[in-house]
């Protein structure tokens, strides 16, 4: 009867621990995503930040309207403007659903 018990105990005390060790490596795992994510939010703004400044540039350059649409500058200067256009689409609604 003694050996069935400790037997019993036994299992119990081992699933038990296998279980903490599940639930603190799954944690663990749960940090470094969270860490990742945050990671690349920063990134993405910075990079959001660093195409404005660039369109910003190109505006001040243009402020004479060199650039035509039809050759390869205007054509690159409307699709970064489109691009920018629809990231700030993005970010703001980002934003605005933070708050």
């Amino acid at each position: 009867m003694i050996t069935i018990l400790s037997i019993v105990l036994v299992l119990a005390l081992s699933g038990l621990a296998y279980f903490i060790y599940r639930a603190y490596t799954l944690a663990g795992l749960l940090a470094e995503e969270q860490e990742y994510v945050e990671t690349l939010e920063l990134t993405n703004e910075y990079m959001y930040g660093q195409i404005v400044n660039a369109y910003d540039s190109m505006k001040q350059i243009d402020r004479l309207g060199a650039f035509e649409q039809d050759d390869e500058a205007g054509t690159t200067f409307a699709l970064l403007k489109q691009t920018i256009e629809e990231l700030k689409d993005t970010f703001e609604d980002g934003a605005q659903e933070e708050k």
